[in-house]
């Protein structure tokens, strides 16, 4: 990688820290998290922080990603090298809360940014879709989250990067995961592998 292209990426990084595009729409003030590196091999798609990340400011530090470490197999200091994994979610900044959980992630991050930061992911080959919003953005199709997480022999067919539709590991999807064995039984197992061979 040349100078250039480290202080392309370096600084589109941090004009996406820097974004104030929702500061009127958003209930506290924006704070961007993400996670980056043009080398990582997998991509972590999710919806947007929660209030305990925004808090925070790093991604996944609550229960819902100690839940997604266990399902791919990851230690910390592996989840959290951004040189392995990029985490994207789908909005930056955390929503605010609706009436049943979280607001959705705000549509103008990923007008804004996601095209420019997936460009520079070159290394990908596994690409984890986190949730409702992320498979919604990135397959555009009409299946329900139920149908494209069922469908993960099939996607594991395609070329790379392989893209797996994952339900968010908050839990509040603990009463969906029980209701499908398969799920803990025979996607995590494989899961896990293909997330070893790919660091």
């Amino acid at each position: 990688m040349t100078d250039h292209m480290i202080e392309s990426w370096q600084q589109l990084l941090e004009d996406v820290k820097a974004c104030r595009q929702c500061q009127a729409d958003l209930p506290c003030e924006p704070r961007p998290i993400l996670q980056f590196d043009p080398r990582a091999r997998i991509l972590l798609a999710g919806q947007a922080p929660g209030r305990i990340t925004h808090e925070r400011g790093i991604p996944f530090d609550d229960p819902s990603g100690e839940r997604l470490r266990a399902w791919l197999g990851l230690q910390r200091q592996q989840f959290y090298d951004p040189s392995k994994l990029a985490i994207l979610p789908m909005g930056f900044c955390y929503p605010g809360r609706g009436r049943s959980g979280d607001l959705p992630p705000r549509p103008e991050c990923a007008r804004r940014w996601r095209d420019p930061l997936m460009e520079q992911l070159t290394q990908l080959r596994l690409i984890l879709l986190l949730g409702k919003y992320a498979q919604d953005y990135h397959l555009q199709d009409r299946r329900s989250l139920s149908e494209r997480v069922a469908d993960w022999k099939e996607a594991a067919s395609t070329d790379s990067p392989l893209m797996i539709c994952l339900p968010h590991p908050s839990p509040r999807n603990q009463h969906w995961i029980k209701q499908r064995p398969w799920f803990e039984a025979e996607l995590l197992p494989w899961l896990r592998q293909q997330v070893a061979d790919c660091l």
